[in-house]
């Protein structure tokens, strides 16, 4: 990890908080590229009542627009590992590079990232874990209905 992973994984974060204090699922995004931040987003599942409105998604929405080139550069920063959906958005628009906070509460689609050349490095950041380990415990309900179980 460099300086640039360290910092925006702390925006993902901070995002995830204000997903959380929003009363949504404490996950965040950011995509970067060239050290530029150019969407920060949130699960905002709940708040939008929005089947895709996912961290990664909602940070790719953020974003807008952007060539083939520049999402051939960048990096998606998220909280948590990518779920299918999120996985394949990643794949989608040729992100090479994914770092992720933490995938002990939720394992996503990090196989497939790597089968398709994608690289992949996940911190194991506590305070992502206690994040959605709480968030879990306390809101089973909500987080059922997203992973369907």
């Amino acid at each position: 990890m460099n300086d640039d992973d360290i910092r925006f994984l702390k925006t993902a974060i901070e995002q995830a908080k204000i997903g959380l204090s929003e009363g949504g699922i404490p996950i965040g995004a950011v995509l970067a590229s060239d050290g530029e931040l150019l969407g920060a987003g949130r699960n905002r599942r709940i708040q939008l009542g929005s089947p895709i409105r996912h961290g990664e998604t909602d940070a790719l929405e953020v974003a807008g627009r952007q060539p083939a080139a520049v999402y051939q550069r960048s990096t998606m920063y998220t909280t948590l590992s990518p779920c299918d959906m999120c996985t394949g958005a990643i794949l989608l628009y040729g992100i090479p590079r994914v770092v992720i906070g933490e995938n002990r509460t939720f394992m996503g689609g990090e196989d497939l990232l790597r089968s398709r050349g994608v690289e992949v490095i996940v911190v194991d950041d506590p305070e992502c874990i206690r994040m959605m380990e709480e968030f879990i415990t306390e809101n089973p309900e909500l987080w059922n209905e997203d992973i369907g179980e």
